[in-house]
């Protein structure tokens, strides 16, 4: 953790610095009120960011991120709105480390902003800070044109888990654009609805498979999974072996002794990751039935996936530890 300056002076030699003529010293400056960790520093800071220098201005937006806060916040607003990208770039990756909810009033604004990047990067810290008055702004934000602001509202939805949000959310699984459609998937798993089980479950049949991973691995932990198993059993016959991974995975989580033959037929596939995957579900699950299946692979050729048959076998050997 970043030590506070000593003395005032120590704070007040690195603040005289910042009119140096010599950028490179102004930015040696900055980089030292960053590493200070002094709130104090972030009045300093503030008074950077129209420095003439571009690469001053980056400097401050690195050195803000180091601190948290509405103060901070507003300081790395203005630089969200740099000319120039890399110091915007900067900003929005402070930005999206603010943890202090207070922050969000600082941001708020930006979600309306020309840009799409700055939206974007608005939206983006937004996510962190949880505040619910920030829903309808990115409800808001879902129609908007470009899809990286639409992703990222998504998410600020995600973040505050609002079954009010849910038909929105719902709304998005089917949107155009194929990163949308993920976030929505992956932003539903904390619903109790209905309909919100039943848009992951329709995901698996989406025509990119990177939707259908995410649709695979959500049913594992959403509250839709226990009644969507036999949706999972038939994604473990999708032609990418990604989206069969995330189904045995989830198979394996919710303990489904009906996916049992049909994990063991996975068993062969010549993606070690996925036999390994398959070996461990077996062994959450613990149905004798999948014994068998393990033994084809007792000397198979990865050690990870022979690691876990001997462990799938030791939880299906009655008596052992692992069993109960």
């Amino acid at each position: 953790m970043p030590e506070l300056f000593e003395t005032y002076d120590d704070l007040d030699d690195a603040g005289g610095r910042l009119q140096a003529a010599d950028p490179g010293e102004r930015r040696v400056a900055i980089i030292e009120l960053g590493h200070s960790g002094d709130p104090a520093a972030v009045k300093l800071l503030d008074s950077m960011v129209t420095d003439p220098d571009s690469g001053v201005r980056q400097q401050v937006a690195l050195a803000l991120g180091e601190f948290d806060g509405p103060a901070a916040a507003a300081a790395l607003a203005r630089l969200l709105v740099d000319p120039e990208q890399p110091v915007a770039t900067a900003a929005a990756d402070g930005m999206a480390e603010l943890k202090d909810p207070a922050s969000a009033d600082a941001i708020f604004p930006l979600v309306a902003h020309a840009h799409a990047f700055v939206r974007m990067a608005a939206l983006r810290a937004l996510k962190e800070l949880r505040r619910k008055d920030a829903l309808k702004l990115a409800l808001d934000a879902l129609r908007d044109t470009d899809a990286s602001v639409r992703v990222q509202a998504v998410g600020v939805i995600g973040f505050l888990k609002l079954e009010e949000a849910v038909p929105a959310l719902t709304a998005a699984t089917t949107d155009r654009d194929s990163h949308v459609r993920r976030g929505a998937v992956s932003a539903l798993a904390f619903s109790n609805m209905k309909t919100a089980g039943e848009s992951v479950v329709r995901a698996l049949s989406d025509t990119d498979w990177m939707v259908r991973e995410v649709a695979a691995e959500t049913l594992g932990t959403s509250k839709a999974g226990a009644q969507s198993a036999d949706a999972l059993i038939k994604a473990l016959s999708d032609e990418f072996w990604q989206v069969r991974l995330k189904a045995v995975r989830s198979l394996g989580i919710l303990k489904v002794p009906r996916a049992v033959t049909a994990i063991g037929g996975c068993l062969g596939h010549p993606q070690a990751n996925l036999r390994k995957e398959c070996a461990a579900a077996l062994g959450e699950i613990a149905d004798p039935a999948g014994r068998p299946f393990l033994e084809m692979l007792v000397d198979d050729p990865d050690p990870e996936v022979r690691k876990n048959v001997r462990w799938a076998i030791q939880r299906m050997t009655p008596g052992s530890l692992a069993a109960h």
